[in-house]
């Protein structure tokens, strides 16, 4: 059986932006929180005040920016070794990374790199998931990214790539609806069919951000707020997978907190009129239910 993930409602990205609101104010009306992992490896000073005052407050999830699980330099038991203290110290829902390379030889180029999609990657990736998921003893949940050029040794639609990687692995996915939308710009394919052929049943999160569009191409910056194509976007997300764990992410040019936090409020609002009032009483079994973290 594939595991569940729980429906913790509509949340932001924990940004260094917004730490002294957070420290003085705490979390207010947000649901849970997504923190940068590599952010908070480190176990002092203000991060970890911030992570601790949140994280007694509200879920908190952990998402990965560097785990390489595309590539082929061997996993790192360094970066392992700190992204498990950390989920032992946090007790998050999960964690989650991005199906992507960054390095090769021992260099990192601190960038999201895609995979050519072909069936000698997916078996790659699934080994290297394996292991992941071992090492950390939970499953993990493996994100799409946004793509600017075809590979020719790709085979494999994206969303079966996807499909199949959850199949073999038990992992979850967490579905970029920005990155569905920015690639299929980019590509010429329907965003609307990649949504539809995503499994419902392995979609543990959904990320909803914005992009810029310099005419040949979209780029996926995470700058707000998020565009109207991707909101109608998401609203197909909703009919297909219901009640999912939804995350905006702002990362250029970060407003005020309240800013933000209007726009996770604009998705509660968006889930609540096409799926009713379920979502908010599975928020609120989430946020009871949820474990606190362990001392330092």
């Amino acid at each position: 059986m594939h595991p569940a993930f729980p429906f913790l409602g509509h949340g932001i990205g924990l940004r260094r932006e917004h730490f002294g609101h957070l420290l003085a104010e705490g979390p207010g009306g947000v649901d849970w929180f997504e923190a940068i992992s590599e952010n908070f490896f480190e176990p002092g000073g203000r991060p970890k005040a911030v992570l601790e005052r949140v994280r007694a407050a509200r879920p908190v999830v952990l998402h990965g920016v560097s785990l390489g699980i595309g590539g082929v330099d061997p996993l790192s038991a360094d970066y392992l070794d700190a992204l498990d203290a950390l989920a032992r110290r946090v007790q998050p829902a999960w964690v989650s990374d991005h199906l992507c390379w960054a390095g090769y030889g021992g260099a990192y180029g601190h960038d999201l790199w895609p995979l050519p999609l072909s069936e000698e990657a997916l078996a790659h990736v699934v080994g290297r998931v394996h292991a992941v998921q071992e090492r950390l003893g939970r499953p993990i949940l493996i994100e799409n990214v946004s793509s600017y050029v075809d590979f020719v040794a790709s085979r494999v639609p994206e969303w079966q790539f996807l499909n199949e990687l959850a199949r073999r692995t038990g992992c979850g996915l967490l579905l970029d609806v920005n990155n569905v939308y920015v690639s299929a710009r980019n590509h010429g394919f329907s965003a609307e069919a990649y949504v539809d052929a995503i499994e419902p049943a392995f979609v543990g999160q959904i990320h909803l951000a914005g992009h810029d569009d310099y005419g040949a191409y979209l780029f996926d910056s995470h700058v707000g707020p998020v565009p109207d194509p991707v909101w109608r976007l998401y609203e197909r997300a909703l009919a297909r997978f219901g009640a999912v764990s939804t995350l905006v992410e702002w990362d250029t040019d970060v407003p005020a907190y309240d800013d933000v936090v209007a726009e996770a409020a604009r998705a509660a609002s968006l889930a609540r009129g096409l799926l009713g009032a379920a979502p908010a009483a599975a928020r609120a079994v989430s946020a009871a239910t949820a474990p606190a973290p362990e001392g330092p």
